[in-house]
């Protein structure tokens, strides 16, 4: 499909065309304004609530540097400081910096790429329910004063039942992993939204580089957070029901939970400061005056370092006894990905050089991030050195590097392009006067703290400690750095005084007030919920300076889908590489089966935190119930799609077609599914091979025969998703219910065997880590075998109401995926657990 423009006939034609938007694409007032699923309002909520928790974060900041600002302090007790201390950056880590930078990923791409919306926005929806139920539980475990205090990395056995017996450990546990499920939702949604639904003529080298570090981080998202969540589950686990994973006495290890939890956590060091570095990246060039220098460099340079930063994990641990080789490796690995860093940092200097800078107020937050983080990064080089990370591990001079890297590398960046996108929010510009002296105090008062605590972490300052004795050197450092604290919050006030005077005082913005080059400029400020009226060809990399006219003609309706008297909310849907028009996709409107789903998810929350496991099992079959109802609503249902009349010279819908985003999105589900499994593998066979204790039988407990029958039934099951799908792109759907039912069938006898082969092990799951892992990997089949079941079975359903057929062929696609994921791993997991113990024993 070329490039597809039309205009309207007339101002009626244009008035009508603008009123059929505004009524399809409304939001809501009142209490319908909970069904809302648009990516502007979903953005803004995000980004409110994660400055709500940064508030929070702040004040435990606070209170820390406060009872360690001088010597024998009794300003908090030892209980509270190390509740305070875990939830300071609990809260910071999972409940500001990555929703907030979520958020913005969410706000921003769609009116960076020429699209209307995300692909999937009732999955965004649901993110955000689960991100603010996850964050009210977690918080509200201190005003139970029932906070975790076992650290933000809630190392074992520190955080296991024998030394923190309270709720502390399952309030975070529980609370964090619904927190992930709302990063994983947003890291899906983003990486099918970038690669699918950018404008027509956007090739993936025409695309904004804050685009590729968005993608670059989702796709880090899908990856890196299902350790975490699979060593919270495993931890839960052990603490509930006493599964001994981390417990060496029954065949488990401690140093796993370090392994799965760095898996996670050194790679969101960069997912955090992806989204950042794209922030300078886009500010940079508009302030400059001139295209950045080395486009192709920095998106060399982000694919590097997303593939460095998995193989990093490991220095979080030279010291927990790791052999010297590994250590020389990571060591390696982390001096290595100063490289990309480099580059970057040059490019941006470069372009700095070579233009025309203008120091607005954004720009002086970039310059404060490019000193503030080089400083990190040299710290961090620092610590790649085993002997030098030998002396300084878990002092004071860690907590120092961490701040310099993740402060000065993701909030500098971060209030840059809050200043920089004000006027898109609200439609005013920032005052340069209040803005200004908040930057000083903000700088001034962050070097006074961290800068000072390096040396503090040299003389031998141990962090987590609630108090220290005089005489030991630290006194005055820690005052002064206690001092700073409060003048950086000073800073942060005035920063917040300036946000919130500016929506009512603020200078009205013309359009395009900085003169950039992308299109998030060419809306209305602020935006209207579709964004664009008609959707542009693009085929340069700085649409706006190249084309100044073009929001004009796009406001006018001269481009692509410039109508809407169908009902439905559209947009292009585009080839991943060229940017060519593959299919107009139809997205959901408002709904409350998000929000009912995540509330029936916060009550299995709950139920689990409160041990009370029948609420909890119901609350999980509801919350099954919605997600279920919720995806009925789907393709070819009328309140999906009121009808599949398309304007001459468009594609067909997404749903007529066999490759619409919800394939790309089930695979980018699955490459999440899969990092959870390989984390689970991992899991196995470390202990296997590491545990002191580890404990397996002679015999295999498993039934390898029954397991080989489910595995048969279930490529049975596959196969029969395969004939569906084949014969639907033939054409023919001749026996296609048939087909459905029999996979759902079939799925069904994989169960029941699974089930049996439970059931006969008879799996002391609560004596030996050996039976308790087992046990964790026939419930993940069985579950998947269950889903695979359901799925097939609502689609014999769908064909008999005609949602699925020839005329709507593409939800067969979407489970045919599944299942296929499915047979590998249920193979890989037989392998694993059934035959490779009987092939080379214990």
């Amino acid at each position: 499909m070329t490039t597809i423009d039309r205009d309207a006939s007339g101002p009626e034609d244009l008035q009508k065309l603008h009123n059929d938007l505004a009524e399809v694409w409304a939001n809501p007032a009142g209490l319908k304004a909970l069904t809302i699923v648009n990516h502007t309002t979903l953005g803004l909520r995000f980004m409110v609530t994660g400055m709500a928790f940064f508030l929070i974060g702040g004040i435990l900041a606070m209170l820390i540097r406060t009872q360690i600002a001088t010597p024998d302090q009794g300003f908090l007790t030892p209980e509270i400081y190390s509740q305070v201390t875990t939830m300071h950056g609990t809260v910071m880590m999972f409940l500001f910096a990555i929703p907030i930078l979520e958020g913005l990923a969410i706000y921003m791409i769609p009116k960076m790429i020429g699209a209307r919306d995300l692909v999937c926005p009732r999955l965004t929806a649901l993110g955000y329910w689960c991100y603010l139920f996850g964050g009210i539980i977690l918080s509200f475990s201190m005003v139970l004063e029932m906070a975790p205090d076992s650290g933000w990395f809630m190392y074992t056995p520190l955080s296991s039942s024998e030394y923190s017996p309270g709720l502390g450990s399952d309030f975070w546990l529980l609370g964090i992993t619904f927190v992930e499920i709302s990063a994983l939702s947003a890291g899906v949604e983003l990486v099918v939204s970038i690669l699918r639904t950018r404008t027509q003529g956007m090739a993936l080298h025409k695309m904004p580089l804050f685009a590729w570090y968005i993608l670059a981080m989702a796709l880090m998202i899908v990856v890196g957070f299902p350790p975490l969540i699979l060593g919270s589950i495993l931890l839960e686990l052990e603490r509930a029901v006493g599964m001994p994973f981390f417990d060496i006495a029954g065949g488990g290890d401690p140093v796993l939970w370090q392994h799965l939890f760095w898996l996670f956590g050194h790679p969101e060091v960069y997912i955090i400061f992806l989204p950042a570095a794209g922030i300078v990246s886009t500010l940079i060039p508009v302030f400059a005056g001139r295209p950045i220098v080395g486009y192709g460099w920095v998106v060399f340079a982000i694919t590097v370092m997303g593939f460095i930063s998995f193989g990093l994990w490991v220095h979080h641990m030279f010291t927990v006894g790791i052999p010297q080789l590994a250590q020389a490796f990571f060591s390696a690995a982390s001096m290595l990905v100063a490289i990309p860093t480099g580059i970057q940092i040059f490019v941006w200097l470069a372009t700095l050089w070579l233009g025309k800078p203008k120091m607005k107020l954004p720009m002086l937050w970039i310059v404060g991030f490019l000193v503030i983080f080089v400083c990190g990064g040299l710290t961090g080089v620092m610590l790649a050195l085993v002997p030098f990370n030998w002396q300084v591990h878990d002092t004071h001079f860690v907590v120092a590097h961490m701040h310099y890297v993740l402060v000065g590398g993701m909030l500098f960046p971060l209030m840059a392009g809050l200043y920089y996108w004000l006027p898109l929010f609200s439609g005013r510009m920032p005052s340069e006067t209040i803005g200004k002296w908040g930057f000083w105090l903000v700088f001034i008062g962050f070097n006074a703290t961290f800068l000072i605590m390096h040396w503090t972490g040299l003389l031998g300052m141990p962090r987590r400690v609630y108090t220290y004795d005089t005489g030991l050197g630290w006194d005055v450092f820690n005052l002064l750095s206690s001092i700073g604290g409060f003048v950086m919050s000073a800073g942060f006030a005035m920063v917040l005084i300036d946000i919130a005077l500016h929506f009512r005082y603020g200078k009205p913005a013309k359009t395009n007030p900085w003169n950039a080059d992308t299109l998030e400029w060419a809306n209305k400020l602020p935006p209207t919920p579709y964004n664009f009226v008609s959707l542009p060809p693009i085929e340069t990399r700085h649409p706006l300076w190249e084309h100044p006219k073009l929001p004009q003609e796009m406001e006018e309706g001269k481009h692509g889908l410039a109508s809407a008297d169908h009902g439905r909310r559209e947009m292009w849907g585009t080839d991943p590489l060229t940017g060519k028009v593959r299919e107009v996709i139809h997205v959901p409107s408002n709904s409350w089966w998000p929000l009912f789903a995540a509330m029936a998810l916060a009550i299995v929350c709950i139920s689990l935190l409160l041990r009370w496991y029948p609420l909890a099992g119901l609350g999980a079959a509801v919350a099954v119930v919605f997600l279920l109802r919720w995806s009925w609503e789907n393709g070819a249902h009328p309140k999906a799609a009121p009808n599949a009349n398309v304007t001459p010279g468009d594609p067909p819908l997404h749903s007529r077609t066999m490759d619409g985003p919800g394939v790309w999105a089930m695979t980018t589900a699955m490459i999440a599914n899969g990092s959870f499994f390989l984390s689970y593998l991992f899991g196995w066979f470390y202990l296997w091979t590491i545990s002191p204790e580890w404990r397996m039988p002679e015999t295999s407990p498993l039934s390898l025969i029954a397991l080989v029958i489910a595995g048969f039934a279930l490529l049975g099951g596959a196969a029969l998703m395969e004939k569906s799908v084949r014969g639907l792109r033939k054409q023919q759907e001749r026996g296609l219910a048939f087909n459905f039912y029999g996979a759902a069938l079939l799925g069904g006898i994989q169960f029941a065997l699974i089930l049996w082969v439970m059931v006969r092990a008879n799996l002391a799951v609560t004596e030996t880590s050996h039976d308790a892992i087992l046990m964790v990997g026939l419930y993940y089949a069985l579950l998947h075998s269950a889903l695979g079941a359901v799925l097939s079975l609502l689609q014999g359903l769908r064909v008999g109401y005609r949602y699925v057929g020839l005329h709507a062929p593409f939800e067969p696609v979407v489970v045919a995926y599944f299942w296929r994921y499915n047979v590998v791993v249920f193979w890989i997991l037989v392998v694993a657990l059934a035959v490779l113990p009987r092939v080379i024993g214990g």
